[in-house]
């Protein structure tokens, strides 16, 4: 294992068990914290810019899930891995509607929906493909204009529309918090996902499930599960500190800390 300022590097079975269990570690005291049983907490690995060799290695020690930002990446790794039929890829960055084939093709989860455009086209492509889709819509709670999602007064007209695309199964909500140091900052990001999601829950049409939160990652995922996180999205803390900075996945990122 290699060390960085921030992570330390995985480069074996044994280091990726360390660092999942140090990552479990840590959600179960935040958990405790908040008085929520882990088991509501889901990990998902992120593993963007990680080349298949030591992704192998993450599910030798026990990854099954994946997420990705960029989808011609992840369709690539998905290809090479065809032998690991078990291995589940979501994806979690912003999807232009050209690229929904690929994903209707191969992923099992999408986590940025902020368009009708794209609901169509994922639906027409999914239906295609004989396959549905989870997705999770993607809420701009930092109010940044540099950022994907929608402003949250928009979010309720929007979920009225998606029973009208059958393929897509919608569990729940995604954002992308402040991106600072500063807890203080940060986790009203997630208080508004969090309240948000608990109005939608209330008034969602029928076959439509707001349950879901998907928050948090590397720099901030204690913060996010403690404002009420089902799953959080962890990739330098699993994988190790990337050479790209975050803002290379993320528009509008600067680079004030570690996340993802």
């Amino acid at each position: 294992m290699t060390d960085s300022p921030a992570y330390p590097t995985a480069t074996s079975i044994d280091d990726f068990r360390r660092n999942l269990a140090r990552v479990r570690e840590h959600i179960a005291a935040a958990c405790q914290r908040a008085g929520r049983d882990p088991a509501e907490v889901r990990l998902l690995p992120v593993s963007k810019t990680v080349d298949e060799a030591r992704i192998r290695l993450a599910y030798a020690a026990g990854c099954r899930e994946l997420g990705e930002n960029k989808v011609q990446e992840a369709h690539a790794k998905w290809e090479a891995m065809a032998d690991l039929p078990d291995l589940r890829w979501a994806v979690i960055g912003h999807l232009q509607t050209n690229k929904a084939k690929l994903v209707a093709r191969f992923a099992s989860e999408f986590q940025a929906l902020d368009s009708l455009r794209v609901a169509e086209a994922l639906d027409r492509r999914l239906q295609a493909e004989g396959r549905a889709l989870d997705v999770f819509v993607q809420v701009n709670t930092s109010n940044e204009a540099s950022k994907f999602g929608l402003p949250p007064e928009q979010a309720a007209a929007f979920v009225r529309e998606l029973p009208a695309y059958s393929s897509l199964r919608v569990r729940g909500l995604m954002t992308l918090a402040l991106f600072s140091p500063d807890p203080a900052l940060v986790r009203p990001c997630f208080v508004r996902l969090r309240e948000l999601r608990d109005r939608l829950r209330q008034e969602a049409p029928a076959g439509i499930a707001i349950d879901e939160l998907s928050m948090g990652m590397s720099g901030d995922y204690a913060l996010a599960i403690e404002e009420g996180a089902t799953t959080v999205r962890v990739g330098q803390a699993i994988f190790g500190a990337r050479a790209l900075p975050d803002s290379h996945y993320w528009p509008g990122l600067a680079s004030a800390g570690p996340q993802s």
